[in-house]
């Protein structure tokens, strides 16, 4: 029995500065949730710095970017992206201490302060209704593709123009799956 490959892919998962850099400096791709494309600036300089430590020289183009993007897939919008929010509240107010929340801090970097705050407040507070109805929709179509089929297809470019070379589908349906290979294809 012969291997399939001569190597093994490494790949990180991360969205710290540190960890983003350590990703490109010794993996060969990085796995990074709540990616927003939109934003791929905030993770440059993280990126930049690993790469320039690198040993073996690959670069950027040699990286895959693999980032878990939730889809939800239905006529309502709205509906849609409450499929994804319970979740966004959860990591950004209640997955650790305050002062001490990755995902609070990455939607800070985001530019969603008064909203990190808020969700936490309230999801530290007991409130997780609350802390739920206080994610900005603007944050979940950014790192989510939510709505009917042709929306996901248009929202799809900017993905492939951030960089992102593989993309891993959270999907909770077979409809959502069939919607991703389709619209791919």
């Amino acid at each position: 029995m012969h291997p399939l490959r001569s190597s093994i892919p490494i790949y990180v998962a991360a969205i710290g500065p540190k960890n983003v850099a350590l990703a490109a400096e010794v993996a060969d791709g990085w796995l990074p949730v709540f990616f927003s494309p939109k934003r791929v600036s905030v993770f440059r300089k993280s990126l930049d710095e690993g790469f320039a430590r690198r040993s073996d020289g690959k670069t950027l183009a040699d990286f895959d970017i693999a980032p878990t993007v939730s889809v939800v897939v239905g006529d309502d919008v709205d509906a849609c992206r409450m499929h994804v929010k319970p979740n966004l509240a959860l990591y950004i107010g209640g997955m650790g201490a305050r002062g001490k929340n990755f995902y609070y801090d990455l939607a800070c970097r985001y530019g969603y302060e008064d909203a990190a705050k808020t969700i936490q407040d309230f999801y530290l507070a007991g409130k997780k209704n609350e802390a739920i109805a206080a994610v900005p929709d603007e944050l979940v179509d950014e790192i989510a593709l939510c709505g009917p089929r042709e929306r996901i297809k248009d929202q799809l470019a900017v993905w492939k123009e951030a960089g992102v070379t593989t993309l891993i589908c959270g999907a909770s349906n077979i409809e959502a799956i069939r919607t991703m290979a389709e619209v791919v294809a």
